[in-house]
């Protein structure tokens, strides 16, 4: 599956009704359908639901101005379904404001993004459970900064017995003392740079089943950790909630990341305030596998996703 083969499939796809084309699967490429989890296995009706599912979670993901975009040009939108690519463009340039070329343009972006989306990551159902929620604290108001790390994870398959995560902070090992305060017992992978560790739950775990597991870590000294919490999820997260607190800097410089592609050499994130208290709290949805999500301070608040990931 390569981005170029992706965005050739689904500039197909768009032509026509889009998602809603008669013979759907004539319309999907195995590169698409690769990125879909589509098999010759599937009828039309599991076919075209993997495609919505997949496409709706991708767009979910692209810069604000190009969801309307991208959503009309595949006929994702239910109150937009006309026959013809041409005449949904055209649909979007009036209702916008725009002329149709501007429209083109903006769905082209769209496309070339939504590739690399499908290229790069990984769907949502794929993995023998997910993370429902990450919670994350961190308190940098103390003479050894503490982390604290909350898990709600889902079981999607019978049988599992253990949890792979690595800290949501990059930090050498040497530096942080890592504590279960509950939820099975704890075992060291032993990577240096971000602590990584595996979960293993007092009982084999069944589909269905929901589990809960915390984790505190204590850094040596208060430089030990990078100015940043900048979390690239292995597998689907519903929610990943991030507070961070300060030393009542209230002029800090802090950027939030929300869903970057690590081939972004230096993403800008957005500003964020920090409140009276000395604090900032975010929160990220639908975080998918690969891409990077989190917020980075200090007087150079770019990140380097590729360093920091």
């Amino acid at each position: 599956m390569t981005t170029t083969s992706l965005v050739q499939e689904l500039k197909t796809l768009r032509k026509g009704r889009g998602v809603h084309a008669g013979r759907i699967g004539d319309k999907i490429g195995p590169a698409l359908a690769a990125a879909c989890g589509i098999t010759g296995a599937d009828g039309a009706v599991a076919a075209k639901q993997k495609l919505v599912t997949r496409l709706t979670e991708l767009v979910e993901q692209l810069p604000e101005d190009l969801h309307l975009a991208a959503r009309v040009a595949f006929g994702l939108v239910s109150d937009v379904r006309h026959p013809l690519y041409q005449e949904r463009v055209s649909w979007l340039a009036a209702t916008i404001d725009r002329d149709a070329r501007t429209v083109r343009r903006r769905v082209d972006d769209a496309v070339e993004q939504l590739a690399e989306l499908a290229a790069t990551t990984m769907r949502r159902d794929v993995g023998g459970w997910h993370t429902a929620e990450l919670a994350v604290a961190v308190m940098l108001d103390q003479e050894r900064p503490e982390v604290l790390e909350r898990y709600q994870v889902v079981v999607n398959e019978d049988g599992v017995t253990s949890f792979d995560f690595a800290a949501a902070f990059p930090v050498h090992r040497r530096d942080v003392e890592a504590q279960l305060l509950y939820g099975g017992t704890l075992q060291d992978r032993g990577n240096l740079e971000r602590p990584g560790f595996r979960l293993v739950p007092a009982e084999p775990l069944g589909r269905g089943e929901i589990h809960d597991f915390a984790i505190r870590y204590r850094l040596s000294h208060r430089d030990a950790m990078r100015p940043c919490v900048l979390h690239v999820p292995e597998r689907p997260c519903d929610v990943f909630d991030l507070r961070v607190r300060f030393e009542h800097d209230r002029k800090r410089l802090v950027r939030a990341f929300d869903g970057v592609l690590r081939s972004e050499a230096e993403p800008t994130g957005t500003a964020q305030s920090v409140d009276r208290a000395g604090e900032i709290h975010l929160r990220f949805r639908r975080l998918l596998p690969g891409l990077l999500y989190g917020a980075r301070w200090g007087s150079a608040a770019v990140c380097s996703a590729r360093r920091a990931s």
